[in-house]
Order: C-alpha cells, then structure tokens, then sequence
C-alpha cells in the first residue's frame, strides 16, 4: 500500500487529520499485513490510539488499550500547571486515573515523585499499572480513593483528577471514537457535569498536605461553579485559562 493509498482510504473514511494519522499507522506496523488491519479497523471507526496501542502525551508514548478513554492533548495543561509545584519525593495522587498519562506525564517530569493512581475500572488500572511501572508507580482499582492507603492522607502535594465532565444529555452529541468506543463513565458527568468533581472537591483535603493542590479540567461555563464546589470543600480556588488549547482547569488549595 502506498502512502499516497493510505491517506486516501483515511480520507474518504472520514479522517480530519488523514496524513498524520496515516504516518502513524505505517511507523506502527511491522508488516504489510498489519498494516492493512489496523488500517481496517480506523477506517471501520476505531480510534487510532487504541488501533495502535499508544498516544503521544506531554512529549511521551502512554500506552492505551480498547475500553480505556484516550486521554486528549488538552489535558497535558493539568500537567504543566501541577509540575511546577513538585518536588523529588513529592506524593501525587492520580484519581479516574483512566490510562494513568496524568501521573506518568508528571514523572517523566519530575523524577523522584511517588504516584499513587487509582480508577473504577478494572481493564484502565491494568493499563494505568503497566505504564506507571517504569517510573515507580502503581494503581489499584476502587471508587476514587476509596482504596487507596489510609497513610497516604494529607501527604500528597498534588491530586490530579481528570473527571468525566460532559452533562449527560451532551453525551450524544460527542464524537463516536469517544462516544461508541470509551466506557460512558470516562465522559458523562451527570446533569451539569460536575458531579464526580464535587465528590474529588470534598475529599481531597483529607489526602493534600497543607499547601498541597488538586487539579481538575472543566469546560469554561462550569469554572464558576467548579470552583464554588472546590470553596465549598474548604479549598482555596482558582480558574487557569489556556486560550490556545481552549482548556480551562480549577485548581484548589489546601490552606496551610
């Protein structure tokens, strides 16, 4: 298959970005045969990154799998503003950890930190598992931190969540990569989309270290009330705006 047939196929299968996945794809196979299914499967609707096993996030590979939200490039704005505040031998907390990329990414960062990460989902913990073992970390499965070690509270410097925050009634309006191929749960955030950050919000004084910060991504029309759920919680909020990437994150203070 040509390259010049590759972009075609990717094209008329509806690929927006139908070169750069189309390289992707043939640095991926190692025969034409695999080519030719994982080409098959893109144009059959499923995501490049689960198609290929990987996506490129914060300058880094992180593994991904079929059933384990992809997570977005945006995304990588948590990371910049959380990075910063860490140091070598600094706890992170990474809850709906999903492929576990926020907590790699900060690690690949800065080296020395110990990530704990966590997701209801048994097959995104396996996954997060095997990409947070090169740098130390480790996943379980459980509701938040519900399965996390009681020793862990009020040491972390940073709890990083990346929340389902889409309201439910928009869920049918997504993408179908996402919308057929990611479990529901990794999107839908209930009636206004922020029910899983309220329930992040109220828990994570109880895990921060005083100065320590939680970090969650929302859409711009729901930082005022993220960041009233994150005040109501005891934390001291603030909106961080990324106009290039259209990414709008709350961040929450524990005081002391």
């Amino acid at each position: 298959m040509t390259s010049a047939d590759l972009v075609s196929r990717l094209r008329a299968a509806g690929c927006v970005f139908a070169e750069e996945e189309a390289e992707v794809l043939a640095s991926s196979a190692s025969t034409p045969a695999q080519l030719e299914e994982m080409v098959a499967r893109r144009v059959a609707g499923d995501p490049l990154e689960h198609v290929v096993g990987w996506v490129a996030f914060d300058g880094g590979r992180v593994a991904v799998e079929p059933g384990v939200f992809v997570p977005r490039q945006r995304t990588a704005y948590l990371v910049e503003l959380a990075a910063p505040l860490l140091r070598t031998g600094d706890t992170v907390l990474d809850l709906c950890c999903g492929s576990g990329a926020l907590g790699l990414a900060l690690a690949r960062r800065v080296p020395g930190i110990t990530v704990h990460a966590s997701d209801i989902d048994p097959v995104a913990v396996a996954c997060a598992a095997r990409n947070l073992a090169p740098v130390g970390g480790s996943a379980v499965v459980g509701d938040l931190a519900a399965s996390l070690s009681p020793s862990l509270q009020g040491t972390a410097a940073v709890v990083v969540a990346n929340v389902p925050y889409v309201p439910s009634a928009a869920v049918a309006l997504m993408p179908p990569e996402s919308r057929d191929h990611e479990p529901r749960g990794t999107v839908d955030g209930g009636d206004d989309g922020l029910d899983l950050l309220r329930r992040v919000a109220s828990l994570a004084p109880t895990w921060l270290r005083p100065g320590g910060v939680l970090f969650c991504e929302v859409s711009l029309d729901q930082a005022p009330a993220a960041t009233a759920a994150f005040a109501d919680a005891g934390l001291v909020a603030r909106v961080h705006r990324d106009e290039a990437r259209e990414t709008t994150a709350v961040s929450g203070r524990r005081a002391g």
